[in-house]
């Protein structure tokens, strides 16, 4: 059997303040393609179809033709709800769309979905794990010690009734123990959704969601998180964003291989003084376009008036602007004045200014603060 892995969609997302629907129905064609070429048998989508639990229309319509075109492609599609799903949402109508080969995990109920494919070497069972808490899975298992999420993901595979001398392949929509995050997801304080790897000892495919860079879990090329189609935030600029192709031939045989994306719009971090970011033949250069979205980061030693502005003219999907110079790097502190001694309020202005920016004030900055203290204060300075 082969298949591709894809998680966290989060159709309707917003990088700022920019609508993400354009980009993502980018990268859904360019997965509907390699699907095609790769001549996919089945589609894991591992969570977080949704960015939001109550989606927008444009998300809902965005989300439907992206299953009428795998359907169109004669591939079964396996979905499972994360945790900015809402579950109910994400299987509705799960029954009547089985019957077009796309399977929906159920809302948690102490049972889990799963559906067979047959190949040459015999059958392949597919198990839909949706996002769960503990106190979901300790509902229905009130007599099982459940205290973490480890043991709530434990409990609920122990109790599907796995034949591990068949081929297994598993959704599941948590976060394992060790795995790199970034700062596009929800994060629980303290760790307290940990899951330990170890439970899905025995699987011959783990397809985790959650976290939202490509990565292997403890080592294990078969416990897998694909990450999400397109960058969500700008620690991940330097993420290359992938779909991952297995191929499961008999039990213990499994082949792995990457297809890198190509976004409409890359994400990137673009750094250097104001001077040369707005020089034509800088954003001419060809080395990046200027559609791109992009986080600046100026390194000018003075700030620049309404730089995020002035950027916007040429870059119109600017995401920040950030300073990186002396006053930034300093370890900044206010420095306590001698009491002692009396001065005048420009060398107190000097010496908080120093302080906070790591340098002295020029001249002309004096200057123009000696004016400013005559006018307001009427002092003689």
């Amino acid at each position: 059997m082969k298949f591709m892995h894809l998680s966290d969609l989060h159709i309707g997302i917003r990088l700022n303040d920019f609508s993400l629907i354009d980009d993502q129905r980018y990268i859904f064609e360019q997965i509907l393609d390699i699907a095609k070429n790769e001549q996919i048998d089945t589609v894991l989508i591992a969570g977080d179809v949704y960015d939001k639990s109550a989606p927008s229309e444009e998300s809902f319509a965005l989300y439907d033709w992206l299953l009428t075109r795998f359907h169109e492609l004669g591939v079964n599609v396996a979905v499972i709800s994360g945790n900015h799903d809402s579950s109910y949402r994400v299987s509705f109508a799960s029954s009547m769309l089985s019957d077009s080969k796309i399977y929906v995990s159920n809302t948690y109920d102490g049972t889990v979905r799963s559906f067979s494919v047959n190949d040459e070497y015999g059958v392949v069972n597919v198990y839909l794990l949706p996002f769960v808490k503990p106190v979901n899975v300790r509902a229905f298992f009130p007599d099982d010690e459940i205290n973490s999420y480890t043991d709530a993901i434990k409990t609920a595979i122990s109790n599907i009734g796995i034949d591990y001398s068949e081929r297994n392949i598993i959704l599941s929509h948590q976060y394992v123990t060790g795995s790199v995050r970034c700062d596009s997801e929800q994060i629980n304080v303290g760790g307290l959704d940990n899951v330990d790897g170890e439970v899905f000892d025995g699987f011959d495919y783990v397809a985790l969601g959650h976290l939202h860079t490509h990565q292997r879990v403890n080592g294990k090329d078969s416990i897998r998180y694909c990450g999400t189609p397109l960058k969500y935030s700008v620690s991940e600029a330097n993420n290359q964003k992938i779909v991952i192709i297995g191929e499961l031939c008999e039990k213990g045989n499994l082949k792995l291989s990457y297809i890198d994306l190509k976004p409409l719009h890359e994400l990137r971090v673009i750094k250097g003084d104001y001077d040369k970011l707005t020089d034509r033949s800088f954003y001419t250069s060809g080395e990046f376009s200027q559609e791109d979205y992009i986080s600046f980061v100026l390194t000018d030693e003075e700030d620049v008036p309404d730089a995020a502005a002035l950027l916007r003219s040429i870059y119109p999907r600017i995401l920040s602007v950030k300073y990186d110079n002396t006053r930034t790097r300093s370890e900044v502190g206010v420095i306590a004045s001698d009491s002692t001694k009396k001065k005048l309020p420009i060398e107190y202005f000097c010496e908080l200014f120093e302080a906070q920016n790591g340098k002295p004030m020029t001249q002309e900055q004096i200057n123009y603060s000696n004016e400013l203290i005559s006018k307001l204060w009427g002092e003689d300075v």
